[in-house]
């Protein structure tokens, strides 16, 4: 008589948005900016909750929603282009969602202002918490280029935010003693 094999079930949608909508919008806020973060996370999880069927049950769901998150993330950089820029606008309110929170404008904005690389391998590795390979496999290159614009972008954001408040100063010493292999599952992408 042949024995089955376990069945591995998937756990509802709804839970898995819950555990990595942070995550999520963490990385679509340092990749897009506060301004479209928003509709990056939306799309992503669209996008997610259409082909969650057809993941596999034993695959990394915080890596495949990055990876998803990354693809909106460019489409809306390239869909920036060719959009009008809105006028007349009332002032545009924090989001209330408080991740990575009301203190980390400052922080927020100087990775704006990195290069694309360096802002996305930032935000997969450190605010992810993403090992280089497969932010490697996500910007397209090696994971010690992808290392390398980590580092960069952390020695970046040293320079740009000389007199750190302590939010962005906690935020910068955590990376530099933070490894993929390191960081607790339940630590991952916070900001400390």
């Amino acid at each position: 008589m042949q024995r089955r094999q376990p069945v591995q079930t998937k756990r509802p949608f709804e839970a898995v948005a819950q555990e990595h909508g942070g995550t999520v919008l963490r990385v679509c806020r340092a990749v897009v900016g506060l301004h479209d973060a928003d509709d990056a996370w939306s799309e992503t999880f669209l996008a997610a909750l259409q082909a969650y069927g057809a993941l596999p049950a034993d695959a990394n769901v915080e890596a495949w929603l990055v990876t998803i998150a990354h693809r909106k993330c460019i489409d809306l950089i390239r869909s920036g282009n060719r959009r009008a820029v809105p006028v007349d606008q009332p002032p545009e309110r924090p989001s209330k969602i408080g991740i990575p929170g009301d203190n980390q404008a400052e922080l927020l904005n100087a990775i704006g202002q990195l290069p694309p690389k360096q802002r996305q391998a930032v935000a997969y590795h450190y605010l992810a918490g993403l090992p280089y390979r497969d932010i490697a496999s996500l910007l397209g290159g090696t994971p010690d280029a992808a290392r390398r614009a980590g580092s960069d972008g952390v020695k970046a954001l040293r320079a740009m935010l000389r007199e750190e408040p302590e939010s962005v100063r906690a935020f910068l010493v955590h990376s530099t003693s933070m490894t993929a292999s390191s960081v607790p599952a339940s630590a991952k992408g916070e900001i400390r």
